[in-house]
């Protein structure tokens, strides 16, 4: 694959997974065929990644570093109030950092979200988790960007000598283009450190695509390629666009039909369309179940002109494609699976040449969703991919004092 151009892209020829907000490890053995091969920066990448795997298990990287503490904040968001947890490394601090999960119920108290962040908060950054409202309801909301831009805002006024450099955020799936547009919109108050995407996209006409029909482009026009989506990819997406809808009537048929089929659809398109019109789906909801249901990708552009204003707004308020993304240029890392579920790789290509010095990582068997193992070549380029975030944080000397001081302590 030639480089992406205006980025400096790797391609790693290798299967691996992710659990979620995981990164599988296992590199044990790894190390000891390596010993006196890799740097100490590759060593520690090593250690993070064998954290990152080993959960709340034992790990070197636990032997080697201070517990993090956990503390939960209250601040203000809009009229509201909402929750983070704080994650102080109790070590010479490297940066600040906001974590963005994806998808998940439990959302900053998943014990999957929980070991991240210790596991981030052990390489030396101070991690804020934020209480992202759509990731607990399983929604693309367009207001979680406050939420995500509060949380930066925060850090940086809480601790402004660990986020003198910026504030860092690491987010997940649709979580990656909510974080740059909160990115964006604080600028002023919490200027951005660098952004890390794990399986983001740049175009919601594309996910849309890719999401109801299972075909995808690369660079925008080249001929369809088929991937596998996610089935229940598509009903989260009928449920996030059904709530902006002006008739409550449609807002509550298509709730109940999301949530009926995100557990299994047994209907086919015929029958699901004439239920929901005896139902008394009105015109609106039907243009947008009809977008849903759609498995002709040509046909998506015609369906996405008849959804109603309200979805559209949405829609383009969500999408990164044609914004003004310049605050992101030199700070930006992506990793995708190019066999991710849930979104495309070419989304992170495409979002990666719209970004000028972006870092991207395209991996074999890669996925954000569905676990899968480690290829003695994919753990090396792990450890590139972890070094490239770790070599952006502060160096011990710089941030000396900065370790003895924690939440506790103020």
């Amino acid at each position: 694959m030639t480089a992406v151009r205006n980025a400096r892209t790797r391609i790693l020829n290798t299967t691996f997974g992710l659990r979620t907000a995981a990164i599988a490890g296992g590199l044990g053995l790894l190390a000891v065929i390596l010993g006196g091969c890799v740097s100490q920066q590759s060593w520690e990448a090593t250690r993070l990644l064998r954290d990152i795997d080993a959960g709340s298990r034992q790990s070197a990287l636990k032997e080697q570093t201070p517990r993090p503490s956990r503390t939960t904040l209250r601040y203000p968001v809009g009229d509201s109030e909402t929750r983070a947890d704080l994650y102080e490394p109790h070590q010479p601090i490297g940066g600040a950092l906001v974590l963005v999960p994806g998808f998940t119920r439990e959302g900053k108290d998943d014990p999957r979200v929980v070991n991240l962040a210790t596991s981030l908060a052990r390489a030396r950054f101070l991690v804020l988790v934020p209480d992202v409202p759509g990731s607990r309801q399983l929604r693309v909301r367009l207001e979680d960007t406050q939420d995500i831009g509060a949380a930066m805002v925060q850090l940086a006024a809480l601790r402004p000598e660990a986020a003198e450099q910026g504030v860092a955020v690491v987010a997940i799936s649709y979580a990656v283009g909510l974080a740059a547009i909160a990115s964006r919109d604080v600028r002023a108050e919490a200027p951005l450190h660098f952004l890390v995407g794990v399986g983001g996209y740049y175009d919601t006409a594309a996910v849309v695509t890719y999401a109801t029909t299972g075909r995808y482009r690369l660079r925008g026009s080249g001929p369809w390629r088929a991937g596998d989506p996610l089935e229940e990819a598509k009903w989260v997406f009928l449920a996030s666009n059904a709530v902006v809808l002006d008739n409550p009537g449609d807002r509550a048929i298509l709730e109940r039909i999301s949530e009926r089929c995100f557990q299994g659809c047994q209907e086919g398109t015929e029958v699901l369309l004439r239920r929901a019109g005896e139902d008394g789906l009105g015109p609106e909801g039907l243009a947008l179940l009809r977008l849903i249901t759609n498995r002709d990708p040509d046909r998506v552009p015609e369906l996405l002109a008849a959804l109603p204003a309200s979805v559209t707004a949405q829609l383009e308020g969500l999408s990164l494609r044609g914004d003004d993304l310049d605050v992101l240029a030199g700070r930006l890392v992506l990793v995708h699976g190019r066999l991710d579920p849930m979104i495309p790789y070419s989304e992170s290509l495409a979002l990666a040449d719209a970004v000028p010095d972006s870092e991207v990582f395209v991996i074999d068997g890669f996925s954000h969703i569905t676990p899968r193992d480690v290829g003695w070549s994919g753990k090396l380029q792990l450890i590139d991919a972890i070094q490239a975030v770790l070599s952006r944080r502060a160096t011990p000397s710089e941030t000396a004092d900065l370790g003895r001081d924690s939440l506790a302590d103020r």
